[in-house]
C-alpha cells in the first residue's frame, strides 16, 4: 500500500499526454455492460478517474448507486478527486482490495495487468459481487508487439540482467481467462486492435513517448541514469522501422486490447 508521494508514484501529467487514446477502450468496455442490480459501482485501479464521469452518468446518477474509486497512487487519486463524482476514494493495492459491501459492478480499465496472480484474484472479485453483478475488465494485450518487445531487448543488451527483478505487466491468453472464469457466470470475451494516429512530439518518437509512461516505466526506473539515456536514444533510433513517421512527425500505432465481462450467476434485484 502506498501512503505518500514516492519516486515510484505515477506521474499524471506524463500519463495524460495521450489521454484520449487511453480513454477510448474504457468507453468501449462501458458500452458492453447491460443493466445492473442494486449495489455500488467500483472503479478498480481508477487512476486519475478519467472514466468516472461516464460511470457516474451511466450507472449512478439516476439510481443513487455509490461510485467508489480504488488505486494505490496518491498522485493519481488526487487527480481523481478533482473529477468531483466519486463518493469515496480508497488508497489501496488493488491486488489486496476487498469491498465491505458487495458491489453491483467492478470495472477495471488498464489496471489488472500490473498485478500477478490473476488465477486467484479474478475468481475472488467475482465472489465479491452481488448476484447478477458484473466484473468488467480491459487490459492491453501488446507485450509481443515491437513497441513493447524493443524496450526489453534493448535493456537486456545495454544492461544484461538488469531486468531480472523488474515486474513488467503481464496478461494471460484469452482462452486462459475464459477457462478460468468458466462456470462462474455468463462470460463475454473479445479483442480489439485500435489503429491510433499518435501526434508528433517535441522530443522523441511518439510511440516511445506513449509507452514510456506505462509499459516501459519500470524498465526505465530500474536502469542507471547513463544507461537510461542510451536506452531511450537507441529506442528512438530503431522504433521508426516498426512505426514509420508520417510527414507531420506523427505515427500510426496499432494497439491491441483484451476485454472480458462476467455476469455473476444468481438472481438479482434490478436497480430502479
Amino acid at each position: 500500500m502506498t501512503t505518500g508521494k514516492t519516486e515510484d508514484d505515477w506521474d499524471p501529467g506524463t500519463y495524460h499526454r495521450f489521454r484520449g487514446y487511453r480513454l477510448l477502450p474504457a468507453l468501449d468496455l462501458l458500452a458492453r455492460i447491460g443493466p445492473l442490480p442494486v449495489g455500488d459501482v467500483v472503479d478498480l485501479g481508477c487512476g486519475a478517474g478519467d472514466v468516472a464521469p461516464d460511470l457516474h452518468l451511466r450507472f449512478c446518477k439516476t439510481t443513487g448507486a455509490r461510485l467508489i474509486g480504488v488505486d494505490s497512487s496518491p498522485a493519481m487519486l488526487e487527480q481523481a478527486r478533482r473529477q468531483g463524482v466519486y463518493d469515496r476514494l480508497d488508497e489501496r493495492d488493488i491486488a489486496e482490495w476487498r469491498p465491505k459491501k458487495a458491489p453491483a459492478l467492478i470495472f477495471s480499465n488498464a489496471a489488472l495487468h500490473w498485478i500477478d496472480g490473476h488465477e486467484a484474484i479474478l475468481p475472488n472479485l467475482v465472489d465479491c459481487l452481488v448476484p447478477g453483478g458484473v466484473l468488467a475488465v480491459q487490459v492491453p494485450h501488446q507485450n509481443n508487439a515491437p513497441s513493447h518487445r524493443l524496450w526489453r531487448t534493448l535493456a537486456e543488451e545495454l544492461c544484461p540482467g538488469q531486468l531480472q527483478d523488474v515486474h513488467l505487466p503481464e496478461v494471460l491468453k484469452p482462452a486462459q481467462y475464459y477457462h478460468l472464469l468458466e462456470g462462474l457466470g455468463e462470460i463475454s470475451l473479445w479483442e480489439t486492435e485500435y489503429f491510433q494516429k499518435l501526434p508528433p512530439c517535441d522530443e522523441g518518437h511518439p510511440v516511445r513517448r506513449f509507452t514510456e509512461a506505462t509499459y516501459a516505466r519500470p524498465i526505465l526506473r530500474a536502469m542507471p541514469e547513463t544507461a537510461r539515456a542510451r536506452l531511450v536514444a537507441a529506442y528512438d533510433e530503431l522504433i521508426p522501422k516498426a512505426y514509420p513517421l508520417s510527414a507531420d512527425g506523427g505515427a500510426l500505432f496499432p494497439l491491441r486490447r483484451l476485454f472480458f465481462t462476467l455476469t455473476r450467476e444468481g438472481r438479482s434485484v434490478p436497480a430502479p
